[in-house]
């Protein structure tokens, strides 16, 4: 028994060093774009650190078998047959290395880390061949070789059993001793491929550590990114089919949507360089809000700052969760079926910045978060659009109550608006609360609303976030940045409510928005927008009224726009939702029609420019 221990330890140590070893083969490879990027070397060394839970993942999932056929083994015969074992290994390796040195390869012509999407281009060799350099095609194949066979040797050298090892336990172990043992071991495997207790699951986010691309991408296992990417690519291909008319049809129309007679807005801000801060509030429905339609009393600091603010009362949410909200509201991506973006960061390159537009004109970029950033891969997509300060709970050390999910609202959110005075202006910042989300174990700081037959703990959810936005707004007000600052407060998504919406309807898909601050125009204090628009605006509006050009934010309107087109979407993972002011219509591909209010004349043509708009994303994504 502790002869199969000691074995796995060594495989673990022997997995980590090559992983490590590929990767300063990367180093070294790319290390003119490590000078060139400015990477400190110090923060290259962090890497390995950084890399290190990914890696015990990876390795976990490549221990479980090698373990489990040792047990059996043992179950049978006390003497365990190491030589398949060896074979399994020397596999291992060579496959490992194979995608360790394909990630080599291609990132020097892809700045990207080898995906499902280059190898599909291995479907036509001979194009691949021709484009490749020879020289470097025949280096990397050397190299592989050479450290392929140099890990099969020190497999066999230093973590082999050697046959007097394998015979030196001559009793059989207890058979509580071996149960014991193998449920401890899969146990621990199970940890490691999961990335620890943290209620949220590992991802390739875990690692990114950095503001570099590089420095991220580096430490990034490519194994298991690979793996990860090819999953959730089939995952697209195999679930999600929106072939409602030709590709050139679906692109004329979804672009003749976007297409308005002028490019004038109205102007709603009183200064021309104003501090933003978005409040992203984590799956608040409209239905938390009185003035949308919902019961008085949950959240009345909000109503409080409606007062000064301008509501919007007609804007959805395209999809149902956060990371598909942080590509919309920092690219203007709607939702995608099925997958997000911030599963695919081969694809990030084709989504334009909010970000680093806003750092192009002068603005300090940040985003805070008392929870994880693994979740969704969302650190990783944050981490590309390059946000001078990226803060999250682990980053937190004020010694503050600490949910399942991270830190709570009350003690977030008035803290932060004593960092921001730290924040160079203008500054553009982001803070995600998180309190909203289940498992609801936010402190219980007032009494219980008892009403809700159904989402009662949501509900009371919302109060205490309320809660402390009064805290924030609060703070926020004795801080020298205020009277300069405007603030959005937007939800990331909707949730399930005690008015027991159908998810395939608009009524779910509601989301509260409220502009508020000195900056904002008098005269649109304590009114209301009342045009349909969708979380994806945002980028648009926010950069004409900076007074700067949106066009390469494609799926963003300017919902101020003199000309503007009403429309909102949402997207179901097998169909989706349409809205105009004439009507509204929600499809799924199995051909039924969840709603259609549509007016009979018109509404052939208004279905077809919702499916168009659908095909044309989703093609459009497809195809990055």
């Amino acid at each position: 028994m502790k002869k199969i221990w000691l074995t796995l330890l060594k495989m673990l140590a022997f997995l980590l060093v090559l992983f490590a070893t590929m990767r300063v083969i990367f180093i070294i490879k790319y290390w003119s774009l490590v000078t060139l990027s400015e990477i400190p070397f110090k923060e290259i060394l962090k890497g390995f650190w950084s890399a290190l839970p990914l890696d015990v993942a990876t390795a976990s999932f490549m221990l479980a078998l090698p373990a489990i056929y040792m047990f059996v083994t043992l179950a049978i015969n006390k003497d365990t047959l190491f030589a398949p074992l060896r074979w399994f290994f020397y596999l291992l390796v060579a496959v490992y290395n194979l995608a360790a040195f394909g990630d080599i390869g291609i990132y020097g012509e892809w700045r990207t880390k080898l995906s499902y999407r280059a190898l599909m281009y291995l479907e036509n060799p001979s194009e691949v061949i021709n484009t490749a350099e020879t020289e470097q095609t025949l280096l990397l194949i050397v190299l592989w070789s050479v450290f392929t066979v140099l890990f099969c040797w020190l497999y066999t050298r230093f973590v082999e059993p050697k046959e007097t090892e394998s015979r030196s336990e001559e009793r059989k172990p207890n058979v509580y001793v071996m149960s014991g043992s193998f449920v401890l071991v899969v146990g621990l495997l199970f940890l490691g491929m999961r990335g620890g207790f943290n209620e949220i699951p590992i991802t390739s986010s875990k690692v990114y550590y950095s503001s570099h691309k590089l420095a991220n991408e580096m430490s990034v296992n490519p194994a298991y990114y690979l793996v990860e990417n090819i999953l959730n690519s089939k995952k697209v291909e195999s679930r999600a089919h929106f072939n409602y008319m030709d590709f050139e049809t679906a692109e004329k129309r979804a672009k003749g949507l976007h297409q308005t007679s002028c490019d004038s807005t109205l102007s709603i801000l009183k200064m021309q360089r104003p501090n933003i801060i978005v409040v992203l509030l984590e799956s608040w429905s409209a239905d938390l809000i009185e003035s949308l339609g919902g019961e008085p009393g949950i959240t009345p600091n909000f109503r409080e700052l409606e007062k000064d603010g301008l509501l919007f009362t007609n804007i959805y949410a395209s999809a149902n969760r956060s990371q598909h909200a942080m590509s919309s509201l920092f690219g203007g991506l709607p939702g995608m079926p099925v997958t997000t973006i911030t599963n695919h960061p081969d694809k990030y390159y084709a989504v334009p910045s909010l970000v680093k537009k806003m750092d192009s004109i002068g603005y300090y970029t940040s985003f805070y978060f008392g929870g994880e950033l693994n979740y969704g891969n969302i650190l990783s997509y944050l981490r590309y659009n390059e946000f001078d300060e990226i803060v999250e709970g682990k980053d937190i050390n004020e010694g503050f109550y600490k949910g399942k999910l991270g830190y709570h609202d009350t003690d977030v959110m008035p803290w932060y608006a004593e960092q921001v005075s730290q924040h160079p202006q203008p500054f553009f910042s982001t803070l995600f609360t998180q309190s909203t989300h289940s498992p609801y174990d936010f402190p219980k700081i007032f009494e219980e609303i008892e009403w809700p037959k159904i989402e009662k703990q949501y509900v009371n959810s919302g109060h205490y976030t309320d809660i402390a936005i009064k805290m924030f707004m609060d703070k926020a007000r004795q801080q020298d940045w205020y009277d300069s600052t405007l603030f959005i407060f937007v939800a990331d998504h909707s949730h399930a409510s005690y008015k027991n919406h159908r998810m395939e309807s608009f009524d779910h898909h509601k989301i509260p928005m409220l502009i508020y601050g000195e900056p904002l125009q008098d005269s649109l204090k304590g009114k209301t927008f009342d045009k349909i628009c969708g979380n994806t605006d945002l980028p648009a509006m926010i950069l004409a009224q900076l007074g700067l050009k949106h066009d390469e934010f494609f799926w963003s309107k300017d919902m101020f726009g003199l000309c503007y087109r009403p429309f909102a979407f949402f997207e179901l993972n097998n169909g989706l939702g349409w809205k105009t002011p004439e009507g509204e219509f929600v499809y799924s591909n199995t051909g039924n029609f969840i709603k259609n209010n549509l007016p009979e004349n018109i509404s052939d043509s208004i279905i077809k420019d919702g499916k168009s708009y659908m095909q044309y994303h989703f093609d459009l994504f497809n195809s990055y």
